[in-house]
């Protein structure tokens, strides 16, 4: 096993046991998913599930089966423990990141779909950036963090660079940065409470 190999290894682990990380939160009390951005990561690992199914993928099956059992179940638990769902940003979201899913799937052209599969993930993150904006006490920032290192490991596994094999690990490694900083308020955010409570004594 060669040194991208090893980190393409370690990406993949990642982005398997972050899942179980948010899971956890949710239960806990210490995260609210957004419904819409579930349901959006729901529908495109389904995709992408049915779709190597369909071509007798043997390998990578495996990987995006299990994304989607995890996707899956997240979805699950954000209608219980969720947050969002029928906002003018949040239909405007859906619709955006649907259309962004009709072109990737219906496109012959590999590069063009993959740009509409990053817009239709991108959309179905938005509500979940700006919660988290908003409310930062309401995501955990470990989650995110972790797919942060998962995306910067991907981009350190390529060998051969261009915009293609880039676009994706850089986008996941943005968005969940951009998420993460944002979820980390919620500490500075605690951390102001304790020292008003403290001052009020």
């Amino acid at each position: 096993m060669n040194y991208s190999q090893l980190l393409i290894v370690v990406s993949t682990l990642l982005a398997l046991c972050s899942p179980l990380v948010y899971a956890s939160s949710i239960l806990k009390g210490e995260a609210k998913p957004h419904r819409i951005t579930r349901l959006v990561i729901l529908a495109t690992t389904m995709i992408t599930t049915f779709s190597l199914f369909a071509r007798h993928d043997t390998v990578a099956i495996w990987l995006a089966g299990v994304s989607f059992l995890q996707a899956t179940f997240i979805f699950l638990l954000s209608l219980k423990y969720g947050w969002g769902g029928w906002s003018r940003l949040d239909i405007f979201c859906m619709f955006v990141a649907s259309v962004g899913i009709v072109l990737w799937q219906t496109t012959s052209n590999p590069g063009f779909g993959l740009y509409a599969s990053i817009l239709a993930d991108f959309f179905g993150m938005v509500p979940t950036l700006v919660k988290t904006y908003k409310h930062p006490e309401t995501e955990d920032w470990r989650f995110f963090a972790i797919d942060t290192v998962a995306g910067m490991l991907s981009l350190c596994a390529i060998t051969l660079w261009s915009i293609g094999t880039a676009a994706f690990p850089a986008y996941i490694f943005a968005i969940n940065l951009a998420i993460a900083v944002l979820a980390l308020r919620r500490l500075n955010k605690s951390q102001l409470t304790d020292q008003q409570r403290k001052g009020s004594l």
